[in-house]
């Protein structure tokens, strides 16, 4: 009995010598967000409970904060016995990670929405990047649908490169709807030049809705959680209630306003209001690249993913669904269709936005 005691409590010592960590390093929107970053640390905690791994977070509150932060990170995985990974969340954080990367060989780095710099990317540094318009042409087509007004709004936080690829998906989504029905819906764009101030998204919100739009996409981050509330506020003022059941029966003959989440789901934020969310699957990504550096499959370089990868997706539209046509919700499957075979190709920069022009479409039905 003594010595199956000892048995055990020398496993337990080999067992616990052995430790792997993942440690999260936020840009300035920070945890709450109820976007980006939250993702991204909801895919590192996953893996953390599947894995039996050690996971962490370090809150960037400033930009200043990036290369601290991240060297900070490092040196924490160093003194793991098994290593560990580091995941510098944004593009904001190119810079910093590609040379505190450069500083630590022996420690994994993961960018999420981050690419490289240079064409070399270090071995011991993955990216993954989204095909954002992708999502985003399936939400502006739902809005251009659903529309009451004939005029909708987008919102981005600062314009770096994965917003604006929403901005061209949203704009194309709308476009092709228009070419497709003969209509003529607008579309108002509007920056809040940051990520972490809702005030900002709330009064920019307020002002669209007043310039008569009545669904407004936001690629904003924290500052999306303003639009929603601003949405919200609107849409409870029509009705003179907050329950589901009195929205949905309102907005059903009459419409109303009308937010657009992203990055995650966002509809639970607002049943009802929000009538549809952007999603990319950072939680995917964050997941994989823990798992790869810990199974010792790791991967590096730069891993792109759209809907053909399941990387993006629209928001299964638990609430709003009954608020948007049978014949949208079937058009727009089978868009995806063709944007998985290539056939529709999103654009993702302003040249290719700028030149695009709709396809010939038939819909078998």
């Amino acid at each position: 009995m003594k010595k199956l005691l000892v048995f055990i409590l020398a496993m337990f010592f080999v067992v616990s010598a052995f430790s792997f960590k993942a440690i999260m390093v936020t840009d300035t929107g920070g945890l709450g967000d109820k976007s980006f970053n939250d993702g991204t640390w909801a895919g590192i905690q996953r893996a953390g409970e599947d894995l039996g791994i050690e996971t962490q977070v370090i809150q960037s509150y400033e930009q200043a904060d990036y290369i601290s932060n991240l060297t900070k990170a490092a040196q924490e995985i160093q003194k793991e016995p098994d290593g560990g990974i580091v995941y510098a969340v944004g593009f904001m954080m190119t810079d910093a990670l590609f040379q505190v990367a450069q500083q630590f060989p022996d420690v994994y780095f993961a960018g999420i929405d981050i690419a490289p710099p240079t064409e070399d990317v270090p071995p011991n540094v993955i990216c993954f990047l989204f095909k954002e318009q992708e999502s985003a042409f399936l939400v502006g087509y739902i809005a251009a649908a659903t529309t009451r007004t004939g005029k909708v709004g987008f919102i981005g936080g600062i314009p770096i490169p994965p917003v604006e690829r929403f901005r061209y998906g949203f704009e194309i989504g709308v476009k092709v709807y228009n070419d497709l029905h003969g209509r003529n819906v607008e579309i108002l764009k509007g920056y809040t030049n940051a990520f972490s101030d809702p005030k900002k998204g709330k009064d920019l919100a307020l002002s669209q809705f007043a310039g008569g739009v009545d669904i407004i996409f936001h690629a904003s981050g924290a500052c999306g959680n303003g639009i929603i509330e601003a949405a919200k506020e609107k849409m409870v003022s029509l009705v003179g209630k907050e329950d589901l059941a009195t929205i949905l029966d309102y907005a059903y003959s009459n419409g109303g306003y009308f937010a657009i989440g992203v990055d995650v789901d966002q509809d639970y934020m607002a049943p009802g209001i929000v009538l549809a969310s952007a999603m990319k699957g950072v939680d995917t990504a964050s997941y994989l690249g823990v798992k790869w550096a810990y199974e010792g499959n790791w991967m590096p370089g730069i891993h792109k993913l759209g809907l053909k990868e399941n990387g993006v997706r629209m928001s299964p539209m638990k609430y709003t669904k009954g608020l948007v046509t049978n014949d949208t919700l079937a058009e727009l499957a089978y868009l995806v269709t063709l944007i998985k075979n290539g056939i529709l190709v999103i654009p993702e920069t302003e040249e290719s936005l700028k030149s695009f022009k709709t396809p010939k479409i038939a819909f078998p039905f």
